[in-house]
C-alpha cells in the first residue's frame, strides 16, 4: 500500500492509534500519552517546538478524552501552526479490548484504514508531491549508536543529558529522540 504523505507532525493520544496511522500514512507521528502530555513541561515544550517548525496536526479520539485533551493543547500551542482534524464517533470497540469504551465508539485505531484516508484527502494536509518524503533523515539510528545514545549501557542516561539541554522530554526511547533530533535540527 502506498503511504499518504504529510509535511506536518500528527499528534495523536496513544501508541495504537499511532501504529493505525503508520499503515497508511508518511509522517512524523507523536502521541500524547493520554492525559499525562499535561504534566511533563517537556513534552509541552517539544511539541510547541514541532509545531512552529513543521506544523502539527491533532487528531484525537471523538469521545469525551479526547476533547478534553484538545481543547488544552489549544492552550500550549500556536494556534496558527495547529490544524485540527476530527474522526467520526463510530460505535463499537476496538479488538483488542474485551469491550466498549465509556463512549461506546472505537478510537482512531478502531476505525477502517479508508475512512482515515478519506478525512486526511478532506482536510487538505496530503502533500502535493507524493515522490518526496516528509521525514528529515539527518540521522539514523547507527548514528545514534556511535554517539552512544541507544545501544550501549550508559545510552539511557546519555539520551537524558542531551534531552535536558535542548528541553526535550526526559527517558525518550531512541526512535522517539531520533524523529525529535531530525525535525528540530538538533546536533547530536
Amino acid at each position: 500500500m502506498e503511504k499518504i504523505k504529510i509535511s506536518r507532525a500528527i499528534l495523536v493520544e496513544g501508541k495504537y492509534d499511532k501504529i493505525q496511522l503508520e499503515r497508511f500514512v508518511d509522517a512524523n507521528i507523536f502521541t500524547t500519552g493520554g492525559f499525562s502530555v499535561f504534566s511533563s513541561k517537556e513534552k509541552a515544550v517539544l511539541l510547541r517546538k514541532i509545531a512552529e517548525k513543521q506544523g502539527l496536526i491533532i487528531f484525537t479520539d471523538s469521545d469525551p478524552a479526547g476533547f478534553v485533551i484538545r481543547n488544552k493543547l489549544k492552550g500550549m500551542l500556536p494556534p496558527d501552526k495547529v490544524i485540527n482534524i476530527y474522526a467520526p464517533a463510530i460505535s463499537g470497540k476496538e479488538t483488542r479490548k474485551s469491550r466498549p469504551s465509556k463512549a461506546g465508539i472505537v478510537g482512531i485505531e478502531g476505525i477502517d484504514i479508508e475512512i482515515l484516508k478519506n478525512i486526511f484527502k478532506k482536510s487538505g494536509v496530503i502533500s502535493d508531491s507524493p515522490s518526496s518524503s516528509n521525514k528529515t533523515a539527518a540521522y539514523t539510528k547507527a548514528d545514534l549508536y556511535e554517539a552512544g545514545l541507544c545501544g550501549k549501557t550508559d545510552s539511557a542516561a546519555k539520551r537524558n543529558s542531551l534531552c535536558e539541554k535542548h528541553g526535550l522530554p526526559k527517558d525518550m526511547t531512541p526512535n522517539a529522540l531520533l524523529e525529535a533530533i531530525n525535525i528540530l535540527g538538533i546536533e547530536i
